[in-house]
C-alpha cells in the first residue's frame, strides 16, 4: 500500500504523527503479514515567505505567538503529546527559524535512493531534539550523511538549482487539491485524515482503503 504523506520537517506535529503513524504501520502489519507500505513524503511549507537564510527564532515567535511566552503555552500540550511518543521535544535549543524549501529538496533526492523516510526521521531529529540550524546547506549535507547518504554528493545537489521549481510546484499543487495543514495522510489513493491523529484512527483508515473497491 503507498501511504502519502504532506508534511513539513519544522512542524513538530508533523514528527509526532510521524512516530504515530509507524506504530499504525506496525499494527497493521501484525494484522496482515502480506501487506507492505510505501511511504513517499510530500512538501508543505509551513512558512514559504521566510527569507532564504531564516530568521531569529526570538523574532518569529514574536510575530506567529505575539510572544515566547505565549509559544511556551502552545508548546505544552505538544511536549505532552511528544511524550506519548517518546519525543523530547526541545524547543529552547532553536535559535532560528528557517525556511525549508532546501530541506524538502534533500527529501526528494534522498527518496529517489530509497532513503527518504530515514532522512525526514533524521531531520526532524536534528530540528526538535538537537536545536540544529537546517536552513544551512553544510547543515543539511551533514544530516544527509548522517542518514546513510553520500554527504558530498548532497551538498553538491544543494549548491545547484535541483529541485528548486518541482517543490514549489508540488508544495503548490498539495494546497489547490485543498491540504491547508499537516501532517496530512493518504492511504492507498483512497482515504485521506487530516492531523497528527493517534495510531488508532490510522489504523481504521488503513483498513478502511484495504476495504474500499478497486
Amino acid at each position: 500500500m503507498h501511504v502519502d504523506v504532506v508534511s513539513d520537517v519544522v512542524c513538530p506535529w508533523c514528527f509526532i504523527g510521524k512516530r504515530r503513524l509507524a506504530a499504525a504501520l506496525e499494527r497493521a502489519h501484525a494484522d496482515h503479514p502480506d501487506l507492505t507500505f510505501a511511504v513517499n513524503w510530500h512538501p508543505f511549507q509551513l512558512n514559504p515567505e521566510l527569507p532564504a537564510e531564516g530568521v531569529d527564532r526570538r523574532s518569529y515567535l514574536e510575530t506567529k505567538f505575539g510572544g515566547p511566552e505565549r509559544a511556551a503555552e502552545i508548546y505544552a500540550r505538544v511536549r505532552a503529546a511528544g511524550e506519548t511518543v517518546a519525543i523530547p521535544f526541545a524547543f529552547e535549543r532553536i535559535e532560528r527559524q528557517p525556511n525549508t524549501l532546501d530541506a524538502h529538496r534533500l527529501i526528494a533526492w534522498a527518496q529517489a535512493r530509497g532513503a527518504g523516510d530515514a532522512l525526514v526521521d533524521r531531520l526532524f531529529r536534528a530540528y526538535f531534539l538537537e536545536g540544529r540550524y537546517i536552513g544551512s546547506r553544510a547543515v543539511l549535507a551533514d544530516i544527509a550523511g548522517e542518514a546513510g547518504l553520500d554527504r558530498d554528493a548532497a551538498q553538491a545537489m544543494l549548491a545547484s538549482d535541483e529541485g528548486i521549481d518541482t517543490i514549489r510546484v508540488l508544495d503548490r499543487r498539495v494546497r489547490e487539491l485543498g491540504v491547508s495543514g499537516v501532517p496530512f495522510f493518504i492511504f492507498g489513493d483512497k482515504v485521506a485524515v487530516s492531523g497528527a491523529q493517534e495510531p488508532a484512527v490510522l489504523g481504521d483508515a488503513i483498513a478502511q482503503a484495504l476495504a474500499a473497491p478497486d
